[in-house]
């Protein structure tokens, strides 16, 4: 990366004062995008690494090496197109983390038919706003998983779905026949060929619904040239090669398994490992240590889940280098705890959202430790980003917090048949609008304060309660926090931490009070306490904070304070 500069590009690592330099960075890099599809790329490394492993699913032991990876998403996309789905027509997966979901990824890739990814914590009326908005043809399902019957769910909404032909169950022999066509006789037309001829690397190739912690759910969509180059460049950040082996517990169905993970495995000849259908902690760790796996993804809450286990000490994670922490803010006591205790001394923080394919921003592996486990890291490969104040849209200074923007290959298309809403987000100028609250500092590492939604006015006062989160982390009673604003009928608003405390551990709100006093200034200290044994989330890890203020709204009943009008 190569800090803006008025004058010019400046070398690498120089420091300009955060007093002249604005907030803005654009990622300069001698490594060229890659101008391919998704199927060219996969066919490209197959060719190059044969017989290396591609993916491993650990639960049924079943396992593909690039070839058969290659001739499998090959009979598979024959099969889709045998079945009457045309270029960019769209077919849903609706199942949890399994070899055949990463099947589909790369055959729909290669057909040119659009994946519409759907939550696997779905009920029938998300799953029936997913399919009716994206206009899917074709649903691959599992039956079911843990409590979730998706056979009954998926049947109870098809009739309402004028575009919705047909619904095939993964292990059934609809399944099987669509996952087996058999490649053409010699002398025969290919219509995969066919197919793959007629594809541009800009065409839509994927839906992804946002993750909905406030609000409808948008289906951002992204094309081949989004996801493959930015999981060619996260893997580029990790220090990928053939030789690394990445456990993958966290979804398919978001950008954070199947770009982060699967596209950044795949552009590099590395190994999928897939733990378990759905995250367990103890799944994971055991993974890790019969598949001598490198790399280790997670969201904070995912690694505490980890790191808290019982026998945590018992498993075998030597063989780990690197991996990538993302999806939410991540507190800083439990990155030192990943780098100490679970060798992962090159873990990056990688930064970004669905709309933009998703990464924007990561941490490298050569980072100081202080910046490795304090920021965002700096913008990534052939990205721009800046920091503007929300109210004038000007870019601040280095060092002032703001809206970060960023833009570049990585910007979605839009959201599927939702122009209005893409507007909202995207300018004229083709920037993504992120509403998360940023600042930049003067050698272009980014700091996310939170989202601009979550900032809580007291008296006055702007409060970031990521801020407050990372200082409450410092308690020893505390295992994990969340920090939230609720009404207040006399400063607007007050703090209220949801706490979440270490086995044994005992926490009054007097006892937080004091343990603040002294240490963080007088507004930021919480008034308000909750003790919780976990916090709501969206399926992704993603903490609802929305969610939070309804309920502590309710408990405190702080109702009459929150219909006050204001100015």
């Amino acid at each position: 990366m190569v800090p803006a500069h008025t004058d010019g590009p400046m070398p690498e690592g120089t420091t300009m004062t955060s007093v002249t330099e604005p907030s803005y960075s654009h990622g300069a890099s001698g490594v060229p995008l890659l101008g391919e599809t998704i199927g060219a790329n996969l066919r490209r490394v197959a060719a190059r690494h044969p017989d290396r492993e591609a993916v491993v699913d650990v639960p049924t032991g079943q396992r593909w090496t690039y070839a058969r990876l290659d001739a499998g998403t090959d009979a598979l996309a024959r099969g889709l197109i045998a079945a009457g789905i045309e270029t960019g027509d769209r077919v849903g997966i609706w199942a949890p983390n399994c070899p055949e979901w990463v099947l589909l990824q790369y055959a729909t890739a290669k057909a040119g038919i659009v994946l519409v990814n759907i939550n696997p914590a779905y009920r029938s009326s998300e799953l029936g706003y997913a399919l009716r908005q994206s206009g899917v043809r074709l649903l691959v399902s599992a039956e079911s998983f843990k409590t979730s019957n998706y056979r009954a769910m998926a049947e109870e909404v098809r009739d309402g779905l004028e575009r919705l032909e047909r619904i095939v169950y993964l292990g059934s022999p609809e399944w099987e026949e669509l996952a087996s066509a058999g490649a053409p006789a010699p002398g025969e037309p290919d219509p995969l060929a066919e197919r793959e001829a007629g594809l541009a690397f800009d065409d839509p190739i994927n839906i992804q619904y946002t993750s909905g912690t406030t609000g409808f759910p948008k289906g951002a969509t992204l094309s081949h040239h989004n996801i493959l180059n930015n999981g060619f460049f996260i893997a580029e950040g990790c220090r990928y090669t053939e030789q690394d082996r990445v456990c993958i517990p966290v979804p398919f169905y978001h950008c954070f398994g199947m770009v982060l993970g699967n596209l950044a495995c795949t552009t590099h000849g590395a190994c999928i490992v897939i733990p378990s259908p759905g995250f367990d902690p103890a799944a994971t760790l055991a993974a890790v240590q019969a598949e001598r796996c490198t790399s280790l993804y997670g969201v904070p809450t995912m690694f505490i889940a980890e790191l808290a286990l019982p026998g945590f000490a018992d498993y075998d994670l030597s063989t780990l280098r690197t991996g990538i922490m993302a999806g939410s803010p991540c507190p800083v006591e439990v990155m030192k705890r990943v780098v100490s205790e679970m060798h992962m001394t090159e873990v990056t923080i990688c930064y970004g959202m669905t709309e933009t394919s998703p990464v924007s921003t990561q941490t490298r592996a050569d980072d100081d430790m202080e910046r490795r486990v304090s920021t965002v890291g700096r913008v990534h490969p052939h990205v721009e980003v800046k920091v503007i104040d929300p109210g004038t849209g000007l870019v601040v200074p280095r060092g002032t917090a703001g809206e970060l923007c960023t833009r570049g290959y990585s910007v979605m298309l839009g959201y599927w048949d939702n122009e209005a809403q893409t507007d909202s987000v995207i300018d004229a100028a083709r920037w993504m609008h992120t509403g998360d609250l940023a600042v930049m500092d003067a050698a272009g590492y980014l700091n996310i304060a939170g989202r601009i939604k979550d900032m809580v006015i007291r008296g006055g006062e702007n409060v970031y309660p990521r801020e407050v989160e990372e200082f409450l982390y410092s308690h020893p009673a505390i295992e994990d926090v969340q920090v939230i604003g609720v009404p207040d009928a006399k400063y607007g608003e007050e703090l209220c931490a949801w706490v979440k405390l270490r086995p044994g551990a005992e926490l009054s709100l007097e006892e937080l009070r004091e343990f603040c006093t002294g240490q963080i200034a007088h507004f930021k200290i919480p008034r308000y306490l909750r003790i919780t044994e976990d916090f709501p989330m969206t399926v992704t890890g993603k903490v609802q904070k929305f969610v939070m203020r309804e309920v502590s709204i309710g408990e405190l009943d702080l109702g009459e304070a929150d219909r006050a009008p204001t100015a």
